[in-house]
């Protein structure tokens, strides 16, 4: 069984990209940055994991993830290698994405990255769901059904 599940910050925003041919595919590679359990000194205290996400995960990564926003991520780990220009094979290990979601609100992630979450927000940006009424459930914007990624 491969099997990964994964909890992070993202290093960067999303580098995403776009398959040739007739029917372009997104891909989304991105870095998570996970705490090790145990620290020791001298020892790095993370480690940063490469994740590549496709078709519809990958676009959801580029319209909703930034940077140092924390995450989930379920997938599997997937090697390969390469020949790069220098004519050295190169290794390389992945996390292919099956399921990613967000691991906390985004008023703790602006707090986290030292912003504030006063202020109304960007055009650009999707309304934010608001925080859990008392019955635990979130309360999901109008007008935002269409941008969420199930049915």
């Amino acid at each position: 069984m491969n099997k990964v599940i994964l909890m992070g910050r993202l290093t960067r925003d999303p580098e995403v990209r776009y398959s040739a041919g007739e029917n372009a595919t997104a891909v989304a590679r991105y870095t998570l940055a996970v705490d090790r359990r145990f620290k020791r000194d001298g020892d790095a205290t993370a480690d940063f994991i490469g994740c590549v996400a496709f078709g519809r995960q990958a676009e959801f990564a580029e319209k909703y993830f930034r940077q140092g926003i924390k995450i989930v991520v379920t997938g599997r780990i997937q090697t390969g290698s390469y020949t790069n220009r220098d004519g050295m094979k190169v290794y390389t290990t992945d996390v292919v994405v099956e399921e990613q979601e967000f691991a906390e609100s985004k008023a703790a992630s602006d707090s986290h990255m030292g912003r504030s979450s006063m202020g109304a927000p960007a055009p650009s940006e999707a309304p934010a769901p608001s925080a859990a009424s008392a019955d635990g459930f979130m309360n999901i914007p109008d007008g935002i059904d269409e941008e969420l990624p199930f049915s």
